[in-house]
């Protein structure tokens, strides 16, 4: 049984759009896949800030960033096509950009109507991963941790790196995930002021000094002491983040925030005796934050090549679409929380 799906992931850090065409084949019950051609597609500077700022729209701006965004999608996704002379796409899985994520009021919001993108393209398109779940009682995250069963079950545990950090791992045969902590979407924050996108190579962090009264109020804070399952979204770091800063400089707040984001880290390796993790995302760039997980840990730090480490996420999303279309399960209740696992994600 061959798929051959296209993924889409916008992730909260705003980098850009991943887009991931992969080849899956099932056999004798396991899956197995090929990345063909991945890319990542910088958002247009007017696109950035329109989702940068969408958190504040309107309802009916809001409406309208939905079309259009999900038009967005299409275009870019055909010019993708396009490009490769791409054939044979049996379905477009789209996660979407995260606007609001509350599980506990039920609900979660990922813009980029389906329709639109279907119009655009004229394939077949699955999107809205996340609701479902949400409705079942579930957190509608992590989702990655059914490819992480599916496509890299060698490892102990995976990490992702992005703008929260997540973990997924067995325990007692059952696959789990949560988020850990903040991330990129605090570091780039933070390196935004100083006129960067983005903390390059941790340098930032490296220059700065450790605020120890900082790095005791977050390492204090209630989330990291809740049970699994559990996560996070931009509207938490608003509320238990940001106002902690206050007027701390703005490199010794980088260097204390890199430093708190490791050492949560490092606590999971060391509560769940990890002996590999394997690690991908934005993150895995910031090679002092790489570090100062390795010096804090015996665990084994396995980092993939780049295609790996940059659509891991997009070509999660892309089987979760396979999946989808197939009849399968695409997301485990072990991991998000909700009553059953069930294949999740709206057909158009």
């Amino acid at each position: 049984m061959i798929f051959h799906a296209i993924g889409l992931m916008s992730g909260t850090s705003l980098d850009g759009l991943d887009i991931c065409f992969a080849r899956f084949e099932k056999q004798a019950g396991s899956w197995y896949f090929e990345i063909i051609k991945a890319e990542t597609l910088p958002y247009p500077a007017h696109w950035e800030e329109k989702l940068r700022h969408v958190i504040h729209l309107s309802a009916e701006d809001l409406l309208e960033l939905d079309s259009a965004y999900g038009f967005y999608l299409g275009k870019a996704v055909q010019q993708f096509i396009e490009k490769h002379n791409l054939t044979h796409i049996d379905v477009i899985a789209s996660h979407g950009h995260t606007v609001f994520h509350q599980p506990q009021r039920k609900f979660t919001l990922q813009i980029g109507d389906g329709r639109a993108l279907k119009l655009k393209t004229g394939l077949p398109v699955i999107y809205d991963f996340r609701s479902q779940d949400v409705l079942m009682g579930g957190n509608g995250a992590p989702l990655v941790p059914i490819g992480d069963e599916l496509l890299f079950s060698q490892y102990d545990a995976c990490l992702n790196l992005g703008g929260f950090s997540n973990i997924s791992l067995k325990i007692d045969n059952q696959r789990i995930a949560f988020d850990i902590a903040p991330v990129n979407i605090v570091l780039n924050h933070l390196a935004q002021r100083l006129g960067k996108d983005f903390d390059s190579n941790g340098n930032l962090a490296r220059s700065g000094k450790i605020n120890k009264e900082l790095l005791l109020q977050l390492n204090s804070i209630a989330f990291y002491q809740q049970p699994h399952p559990k996560s996070l979204g931009v509207e938490w770091c608003n509320m238990h983040i940001f106002p902690l800063f206050g007027t701390i400089e703005t490199v010794d707040a980088i260097a204390t925030f890199t430093e708190h984001a490791s050492q949560q880290i490092v606590k999971i390796f060391h509560e769940n005796k990890l002996r590999n993790v394997f690690i991908t995302g934005g993150g895995t760039y910031n090679s002092f934050l790489i570090e100062k997980i390795k010096s804090q840990s015996s665990t084994q730090v396995i980092i993939p090549e780049k295609e790996i480490i940059d659509f891991k996420e997009a070509l999660i999303f892309a089987l979760m679409g396979a999946l989808r279309l197939n009849g399968e399960i695409n997301v485990l209740a072990s991991a998000t929380g909700s009553l059953y696992d069930h294949s999740s994600g709206i057909m158009a």
